[in-house]
C-alpha cells in the first residue's frame, strides 16, 4: 500500500511533458518493429505501432485524450491488423455516456462514474495509460468499457543499469485483461518501462540492456502464482486410486468396456478389471464414475505453451501436449514446474525450432546460414532433452536435409513448414517425418507457381485454389500415396483454416464461437478470426477452400496416412474443436479419439501413455457422455487425472475467470 501511495504522490503532482519515445518491439528477443509515443499536450498523445512477424503485423496509429483522473475520453485509431484487415476504431465520452465504434462493436452506455475504454486494437502504450489510470482510482481498481473491472497491485522493485545510470522499475499486475494478472514495469515517474514477455515484448529507450534482468523478475513472480494455483486446484489421493463403474474406451481396438474399474497407485495404472472382480485397497480413494465415459488423457500436438495454457490444457482433458516452438530459457523452466506439479500443466514433449535469416525468418534465436550453424543447433536442441527438430520456412533448401540427417543421427523426429523455394514431396524426400499445417499439402500441387511460401501467399493462394485439387484427381491421388509410402505423419492444424477462410475478420473464430460467452469480457473481445477478406472475385473460391481441406484430410485419413490433432491456437478448448472439425470430415468419432490418445503418443514414440493400461502413467478423462458417438460429448468433460493426481476442470476454470457451463 505504501508504495502505491509514494507512485500515486508524483501521478498527482507531475506537470511536466514528457519527451517524445520510440520504443523497441521484440519477438523472441529480436527487433521486430516499433513504437513512438508522442505527447501533444498534457493531455493528448499520439502514437504509431508497426512490427513484422514473417509478413503479418499490426501497423496502428492513435490518438487520444484523457482527463483529469488519466481516463480516456476520446481515442481514434486507424491502421490494420495482424492480418493486414483495415482497422478504423473510434471512441469519446461526453455528457456521461460512452460511444465507441470498430470493426465487431457499435455502442453507446451511460457512465456514472470512471470507466476505461479498452481499444480493440489499440497500441501497447495504452496499457501503461490504463495502469497510470488505475493507480489513481479509489482502491485501484476501474470499470472498464464495453465491460469488466481492471485491478493494478505492485510486485515489486528492481534497480536495472541504463545508460542514463542505476534506475529503480516496479512491476504492476493488472487482472481482469486475461485469465491470470498481466504485468507491466512502470519508473519512478510513471512512465512505460516495458510490457515484456517471451515471445513479444515492448520496451521503452534505453532499457533492451535490462530485459532478460526484467523477465527473470517476471518469471519468478508469475511462477509464484502459478505454484499457489496448483497446490489449491491439485488433489493428491492419500492411498491408492480406485474409478469404479466407468466406460472404459480402450484406443487399440475403439472398444468401450461397461461397468469396470481401474486401480491407481501413485502415478501408474496397476490393474484393470470388471467392478465385481476388483476390490479396492484400504484407504483408497474411490471415485464412483456412475457409467461414465473414461478415456486416456488427451494429447494436443501443436502448442507455444505460455501463460495460463498449461491450465487450460488440463481443464479440458489434455494431459499431454508437444511444443512446437518457444523460447529456450522461460520455457525450460515452465516445462519443468510442470512436472514438479508446482504450475498447472500437461506432460511436454519439446519440438526445438531452427530458421534461416532475414526479414521473413520465424520467431527464433536459432538461426542459421550455414551447415555448421545447423548442426551445432540441433545439438543444442538434442543435448536438451529436445525429441524433434521444427525446420522453418526461411531454412535454405540445401541445408533441409543437412538438418533432417543430424537430427535423425542424434535420435530426433524431423518436421516443419515446408521451407519456401522447396515443395512437401521435396521436404519429405529431404528426410521430413511430418509435415505441419494442411495447407502445405495444397501447396505441393501449386509449386509452380508458388514458390516463395513465407509471406501471406502460403495462405492465399490456398484459399483462392483449394477447391482445384479433390482426392479424386490423379495427381492428388498420387501425392497421397507417396506420403503413405514415406509413412509421413500430418499435423494439420485445420481450426486455423477455418478461421482463416472464414470470410469475416469481424466475426469470432468459429471454434470458440460456443466458449466465448464463458470467458472474461475482454478476452471475448479479442477471439477475432483474423480471416483474409477475399477479393470479390475470389469470394467463391474462399467459400469453398475450407471444405476442399476437410475432404482432403478424410481422404488422407482412408489412404492410411498417420494425422495427429494440433491446435495452433487457444490450448484446451480448441483441440476439442480440431477433433470435431476431423469429424465434420466424416472420420468416425472413435477413431478421432484414437488419433488424439494412442496415435500421438505412438508417433513421438511416448510407450507410456495413450491407453489405460495396467504400467501405463495414469492420464486419464471422464466424460459425462460419449464421444464415441457424438465426438462433440468430448466438452463434457467432470474429471481430469493426471500421473494420479486428480483435477476438477470446473475449479480450474473459475479460477481463471471462467464461467460454468450450462
Amino acid at each position: 500500500m505504501r508504495m502505491l501511495l509514494l507512485m500515486c504522490g508524483w501521478i498527482a503532482t507531475a506537470t511536466a511533458l514528457a519527451a517524445p519515445r520510440e520504443d523497441q518491439i521484440l519477438i523472441q528477443g529480436i527487433a521486430q518493429g516499433k513504437q513512438t509515443v508522442t505527447p501533444v499536450d498534457a493531455n493528448t498523445t499520439q502514437s504509431e505501432y508497426s512490427y513484422n512477424d514473417r509478413g503479418r503485423g499490426d501497423h496502428i496509429t492513435a490518438t487520444w485524450k484523457v482527463d483529469a483522473a488519466g481516463v480516456l475520453t476520446e481515442y481514434t485509431g486507424t491502421g490494420n491488423d495482424y492480418m493486414k484487415a483495415p482497422v478504423e476504431e473510434k471512441f469519446s465520452i461526453a455528457d456521461r455516456t460512452a460511444t465507441w465504434k470498430n470493426r465487431t462493436e457499435h455502442g453507446t452506455q451511460p457512465v456514472s462514474g470512471e470507466a476505461f475504454y479498452i481499444p480493440l486494437n489499440g497500441t501497447p502504450e495504452l496499457f501503461a495509460v490504463l495502469a497510470r489510470a488505475l493507480l489513481k482510482a479509489p482502491e485501484h481498481r476501474l470499470a472498464l468499457l464495453p465491460a469488466g473491472e481492471a485491478r493494478i497491485e505492485p510486485v515489486g522493485s528492481v534497480d536495472v543499469t541504463t545508460p542514463g545510470g542505476k534506475k529503480k522499475v516496479t512491476q504492476y499486475h493488472v487482472t481482469g485483461l486475461s485469465f491470470s494478472p498481466a504485468a507491466i514495469w512502470l519508473d519512478d515517474k510513471g512512465e512505460a518501462v516495458g510490457s515484456l514477455g517471451t515471445w513479444f515484448s515492448v520496451v521503452s529507450p534505453g532499457y533492451d540492456k535490462a530485459v532478460k534482468q526484467l523477465l527473470d523478475v517476471q518469471d519468478a513472480s508469475d511462477a509464484e502464482w502459478s505454484a499457489r494455483m496448483a497446490k489449491e486446484l491439485t488433489r493428491v489421493p492419500k492411498g491408492a486410486l480406485v474409478i469404479r463403474n466407468a466406460r472404459v474406451f480402450d484406443p487399440r481396438d475403439l472398444s468401450v468396456s461397461a461397468e469396470t474399474s481401474v486401480l491407481v497407485e501413485g502415478e501408474r495404472i496397476v490393474r484393470i478389471a470388471a467392478d465385481r472382480d476388483l476390490k479396492a485397497p484400504a484407504n483408497a480413494e474411490v471415485i464412483d464414475a456412475h457409467g461414465r465415459f473414461l478415456m486416456p488423457g488427451l494429447w494436443d500436438n501443436h502448442q507455444h505453451l505460455s501463460d495460463n495454457d498449461g491450465a487450460l490444457d488440463l481443464a479440458n482433458g489434455v494431459t499431454s501436449s508437444r511444443d512446437m516452438a518457444n523460447d529456450t530459457d522461460a520455457f525450460l523452466k515452465r516445462v519443468e514446474r510442470f512436472d514438479k506439479g508446482t504450475e498447472l500443466g500437461p506432460r511436454v514433449f519439446k519440438a526445438g525450432i531452427i530458421d534461416g535469416t532475414g526479414e521473413l525468418a520465424g520467431p527464433t534465436k536459432m538461426r542459421v546460414d550455414t551447415a555448421e550453424e545447423a548442426i551445432k543447433d540441433v545439438d543444442w536442441y538434442a543435448d536438451h532433452g529436445y525429441g524433434q527438430i521444427k525446420i522453418y520456412s526461411s531454412i535454405k533448401p540445401e541445408l533441409m536435409p543437412v538438418i533432417a540427417d543430424h537430427a535423425h543421427a542424434r535420435g530426433l523426429r524431423v518436421s516443419g513448414h515446408v521451407p519456401a523455394f522447396m515443395s512437401a514431396r521435396m521436404f519429405v524426400e529431404g528426410g521430413a517425418d511430418e509435415i505441419q499445417h494442411i495447407n502445405f499439402i495444397f501447396l505441393n500441387f501449386l509449386f509452380d507457381t508458388v514458390k516463395e511460401t513465407r509471406n501471406r501467399d502460403r495462405f492465399i493462394k490456398v484459399a483462392e485454389h483449394a477447391h482445384e485439387f479433390t482426392p479424386d484427381k490423379p495427381q492428388v491421388k498420387e501425392f497421397i500415396a507417396f506420403l503413405k509410402a514415406h509413412h509421413t505423419v500430418l499435423d494439420p492444424t485445420l481450426d486455423v483454416f477455418e478461421g482463416l477462410f472464414s470470410g469475416d475478420p469481424a466475426a469470432v473464430e468459429p471454434g470458440l464461437a460456443k466458449m466465448a460467452p464463458r470467458f472474461p469480457p475482454q478476452i471475448r473481445r479479442n477471439l477475432l478470426s483474423n480471416a483474409l477478406e477475399p477479393p470479390p472475385e475470389q469470394k467463391a473460391a474462399y467459400a469453398e477452400a475450407f471444405p476442399a481441406l476437410l475432404n482432403m484430410v478424410k481422404a488422407l485419413h482412408d489412404a492410411g496416412v498417420t494425422i495427429i490433432p494440433g491446435t495452433d491456437n487457444l490450448a484446451g478448448y480448441m483441440l476439442h474443436h480440431e477433433m470435431e472439425l476431423y469429424a465434420r470430415a466424416g472420420i468416425a468419432p472413435a477413431e478421432v479419439l484414437r488419433m488424439a490418445t494412442l496415435t500421438s503418443a505412438q508417433v513421438v514414440g511416448a510407450s507410456d501413455r495413450g491407453v489405460i493400461a495396467p504400467g501405463k502413467l495414469a492420464d486419464m478423462v471422464l466424460i459425462d457422455g460419449d464421444p464415441t458417438r457424438d465426438i462433440a460429448d468430448i466438452e463434457k468433460i467432470d474429471t481430469v487425472i493426471k500421473g494420479g493426481k486428480v483435477y476438477d476442470p470446473l475449479k480450474i476454470e473459475a479460477a481463471l475467470g471462467i464461467l460454468p457451463r450450462h
